[in-house]
């Protein structure tokens, strides 16, 4: 626990930016720790868990570099860094952006292509987005692949704050499908600092109960 309270105090705001390209020269920093447990055991047994670490770069109006750590598909230890590339990044209508990352998952070599689309609208209070982000894990020695998508709704609110309500879902090579309902909250920390605190609930082959707390920073 104090390892991880370091961490978050280190890193301490939207999330991943998805179809929307980073500002040249800006830096958004996240990190987050999942707690989970089997259903009907929380929160008897010691749970499950894992850290993840995800940093973006602009690099140009257009180019935005980034390292995706933590847990990858299959569950298994990820490294990866990546560039995305806006193919639609017009004022109105979807945004599209391309990915291609390279890096480790279990100690193998993979690439990473990826493709997200993204649409943003004002609302009544705040503003809102809707977004698919979408990539495949592709082992390089033997072709075998995972693949995810994620299913995002949030709301910005008067204030800073922000909810979200995801659906998150993969296929890794050889096992069943899976999805998880994961919705969290956002609280505006100021200075370019939020805290997140969410659940994961298992919907289809995950049989699991879930917390995550996290930190995000842009600067």
């Amino acid at each position: 626990m104090i390892r991880l309270f370091l961490i978050l105090m280190l890193l301490g705001a939207q999330a991943s930016a998805g179809a929307w390209p980073r500002d040249k020269g800006t830096w958004f920093a996240s990190t987050a720790v999942r707690l989970a447990w089997p259903r009907g055991q929380w929160p008897l047994d010691t749970p499950s868990q894992y850290y993840t670490l995800y940093l973006e770069y602009g690099l140009t109006p257009q180019v935005t570099l980034g390292l995706d750590a933590g847990r990858s598909v299959s569950g298994a230890g990820k490294t990866v860094v990546f560039v995305r590339y806006p193919l639609r990044n017009r004022d109105t209508g979807m945004k599209v952006a391309l990915d291609l990352g390279a890096g480790k998952i279990d100690g193998a070599a993979v690439v990473r292509p990826g493709l997200s689309l993204g649409y943003g609208f004002a609302a009544r209070r705040g503003s809102g987005w809707f977004s698919v982000d979408t990539v495949a894990e592709v082992a390089v020695n033997t072709w075998e692949t995972d693949v995810k998508a994620d299913i995002t709704f949030g709301r910005s609110m008067p204030g800073g704050n922000k909810w979200i309500l995801q659906i998150q879902s993969g296929k890794p090579h050889g096992q069943a499908a899976f999805a998880r309902f994961a919705p969290s909250w956002v609280i505006d920390l100021n200075k370019g600092r939020m805290f997140e605190i969410g659940a994961t609930v298992g919907l289809k082959s995950d049989n699991e109960l879930g917390l995550k707390i996290g930190m995000w920073h842009h600067f």
